[in-house]
């Protein structure tokens, strides 16, 4: 029980990554605050859920809710910024909308949410921030993700600046580097890829991973909590990644 008695803010939480969150830290002990767009997610409101439709754009949305939320519970230790989009668009045909709604959505919400749970954060003794960057962009890319990949790189720029200025409030900042996860998302790149058969993408994001599938959400859940718990105490400004060993390759030709 690592999160036992800790409340959690976490993003996104209604499907894909953040669902396996939500799902692992309540496994642990936490509370938890979902902050997400999808209409229905207040339905999972219960005893260890406390559920928002808030649009992250919007500071002032985020403000209501957790001002709400922090009257409920009366503490909050834990903000996990998982919520995000991605859609495959080549740069050069790209839309101002899309680029925005990338930037606006990954960057700001990040930004947004963050700045707003601080003010709870820092009434508490360990507070952490756990941000969702990603390989796509710091480490690796594919084409029709430059928008992504350039959002994912600033959230990773985002943990380790934030963490060295929270370092003396004594709150840890630090970010999860997924690879492919078997999310919704993951789906619809997938459809938009080959609509016709999403599912022989899938297949082959799999074939060439060393591991040979795509991370379950729960997977990432566990290392959320890890990163959000005193067993990394001493972990701070990092970019953990969890791929399933899709970056280890050198080549796709070398080796016996």
């Amino acid at each position: 029980m690592k999160l036992e008695s800790k409340v959690a803010i976490i993003t996104g939480g209604y499907k894909g990554i953040g669902r396996g969150i939500v799902n692992v830290f309540i496994k642990y002990g936490a509370k938890v605050i979902i902050l997400d767009y999808d209409e229905n997610v207040t339905n999972m409101n219960n005893d260890n859920i406390l559920a928002y439709k808030v649009d992250i754009r919007n500071i002032n949305e985020i403000e209501s809710a957790l001002k709400d939320a922090y009257n409920k519970v009366g503490k909050i230790d834990i903000l996990v910024n998982n919520a995000g989009v991605c859609n495959l668009v080549p740069f050069e045909t790209m839309s101002e909308e899309i680029k925005n709604h990338h930037f606006d959505i990954n960057i700001n919400g990040v930004w947004n949410t963050t700045k707003v749970a601080l003010n709870y954060l820092k009434k508490e003794e360990n507070s952490t921030i756990v941000n969702l960057s990603s390989v796509t962009g710091p480490m690796v890319a594919d084409p029709g993700e430059v928008a992504y990949a350039t959002t994912k790189s600033a959230v990773l720029g985002f943990t380790k600046a934030l963490a060295a200025e929270l370092a003396n409030e004594k709150i840890r900042v630090n970010a999860i580097m997924p690879g492919y996860v078997r999310t919704p998302l993951v789906e619809k790149m997938a459809e938009d890829s080959e609509p016709n058969n999403p599912e022989n993408v899938i297949n082959g994001i799999a074939s060439a991973i060393p591991l040979k599938r795509l991370a379950d959400p729960e997977e990432i859940g566990e290392l959320a909590a890890f990163l959000a718990s005193t067993e990394s105490s001493y972990i701070t400004g990092q970019g953990i990644v969890i791929d399933g060993g899709s970056t280890l390759p050198e080549t796709s030709v070398m080796g016996v």
